[in-house]
């Protein structure tokens, strides 16, 4: 029996020839076909075959959203090549590193990151430089590098069969807690995501989905994205997030789908024109990747819009968990049911043993199509947490309630141990959200004489006088046991995040040290 061809290059090259004339990528005012799309990524593939390429090596990409970066990751998907998004945030050691670590053939970047590579590139296992959206490479520019191809190949070859368990993308974990790993996902766990999103979602042939996420993180790329090419719908490509322009896509566009974060959703909704904004065709606005503020669900269904919460990780492709729509207001807090194909338990982290009664913490674990096929290159990582049977350890504490509705409580390496009790940060963050004034809220630990660690609660608040401890103990302590109270309040005017947008919280810790206990 023939294999299925499970490759989203092959995708977008049957929507090239029966609806070629269809908008696939709306970018900075131009809109870009599937014909014309299908055609680029031909083009691309037939070079990078021509410069060396091989099914299974690595294509590695620098650079932010924008048109190329999707056809890089089609081309590699049309060869059997290995897509390799790099956060373009980094810093040039953090690159390298990532290079020697997964050592592509091919190394694809903007040319705002070339004095960047250029600091680094005769160290690492590059075969070849590609610079793309510079125009002609001058004298100016070091020989290494070479134009990305635009004129369409005229004798491209088809795209190569892959199957579900051939590696699709390597996608760099933030690595806040040491060296980044490398999660190698297959052509079938992004195929699965697409599956359990439109089973769930109920995506549409030729939905509009708005690109805001950075596509070199899986929410970015999986999320939405691909599974919108693979139903021939339409992109909105955004190259960094603006709240005001977002809200005007949203509605010029009759944007159907949107994955963002938290503080993406509350800038939005902070806008001048969103109370009067017409909304209607926004039928999934999927939040994850943050505790999300019950206040801010809230302001959402205010707008007749449900912000459905999702749970999952780039290690699931990424979604595991949703809120379907009729639950939003009445469990703002809950990050919904275990995806279709997918399955969700809890575990012990001590012990390893299945926790089967409801409303008590313990360590997510998920099994499916969708788990990813390991860390790259680092088989001890991958045993951690990845055992014989397909269940994967997040790292995640979360807790289910009797009717099996999934509720994240926090990282288990971010929990605070006081005095013998466990303390959550995230239960903490979400109670000091509400409080007045507050914009942003983190806790973390620290050593307490006495308990061991105490939660510190770090506050970024608008306007009027900044809360004090007592203040904020006495809101807290209204909804909280008074043993996950926090010991102390700082404030500052933003809180660090890391490449990947999340609170740094150990750089958030260091602060916190640095400004010594009040």
């Amino acid at each position: 029996m023939r294999q299925q061809n499970l490759g989203s290059a092959a995708a977008v090259h049957y929507w090239a020839r029966t609806t070629r004339d269809t908008t696939a990528i709306v970018y900075e005012g131009a809109r870009i076909s599937y014909g014309t799309l299908s055609a680029r990524v031909r083009s691309l593939a037939a070079a990078l075959s021509d410069g060396g390429v091989r099914r299974g090596d690595r294509i590695a990409f620098l650079g932010r959203n924008g048109p190329v970066l999707l056809e890089a990751a089609l081309a590699a998907a049309h060869l059997g090549a290995v897509f390799v998004p790099l956060n373009a945030r980094l810093a040039g050691g953090e690159v390298a590193y990532l290079l020697g670590d997964c050592r592509p053939h091919t190394l694809i970047a903007e040319d705002a990151h070339r004095a960047l590579v250029d600091a680094f590139a005769d160290t690492v296992p590059v075969q070849r430089f590609l610079l793309a959206d510079s125009g002609p490479v001058g004298p100016a520019v070091h020989p290494r590098w070479e134009p990305l191809p635009t004129a369409e190949a005229a004798d491209a070859a088809p795209p190569v069969a892959v199957l579900p368990d051939d590696p699709a993308v390597i996608m760099y974990t933030s690595g806040t807690t040491g060296r980044p790993k490398g999660a190698v996902l297959t052509h079938g766990n992004l195929w699965w995501n697409h599956l359990n999103t439109a089973a769930v979602i109920r995506t549409r042939l030729g939905d509009t989905t708005l690109v805001l996420a950075p596509m070199f993180h899986i929410a970015g790329l999986s999320g939405f994205t691909l599974g919108s090419l693979c139903h021939g719908g339409t992109l909105v490509v955004r190259r960094s997030f603006s709240a005001e322009q977002c809200l005007e896509d949203l509605v010029e566009h009759r944007v159907a789908n949107l994955i963002a974060v938290p503080t993406m959703f509350a800038a939005i909704a902070a806008t001048a024109g969103f109370p009067r904004a017409d909304l209607s065709a926004l039928r999934a606005a999927i939040v994850g990747g943050a505790p999300v503020p019950p206040a801010l669900v809230r302001d959402y269904l205010a707008h007749g819009i449900p912000l459905h919460q999702a749970w999952g990780m780039t290690e699931t492709a990424p979604l595991a968990s949703h809120l379907p729509t009729e639950l939003v207001g009445a469990h703002p807090d809950a990050a919904g049911f275990p995806l279709p194909h997918t399955e969700i338990r809890l575990v012990d982290p001590a012990t390893g043993g299945v926790v089967g009664e409801p409303e008590v913490a313990a360590e997510i674990c998920v099994r499916g199509p969708n788990v990813f096929a390991g860390y790259w290159n680092d088989p001890e990582a991958t045993r951690r947490v990845l055992d014989d049977a397909g269940w994967f350890r997040s790292g995640d504490i979360g807790r289910l309630d009797r009717h099996g509705l999934l509720y994240i409580v926090d990282r288990l390496k971010d929990v605070i141990i006081s005095g013998g009790e466990n303390i959550y940060p995230a239960e903490l963050e979400r109670h000091l959200a509400d409080y007045p004034g507050v914009r942003e809220a983190a806790v973390v630990g620290v050593e307490h004489p006495r308990w061991g660690e105490s939660p510190v609660a770090v506050l970024c608040q608008d306007g009027g006088d900044r809360a004090t401890l007592e203040e904020i103990r006495a809101f807290t302590g209204q909804r909280l046991a008074r043993y996950k109270l926090p010991t102390a309040v700082h404030h500052c005017d933003a809180l660090p995040r890391n490449g990947s947008g999340k609170v740094d919280k150990a750089a958030l810790r260091a602060q916190v040290l640095a400004a010594g206990r009040p």
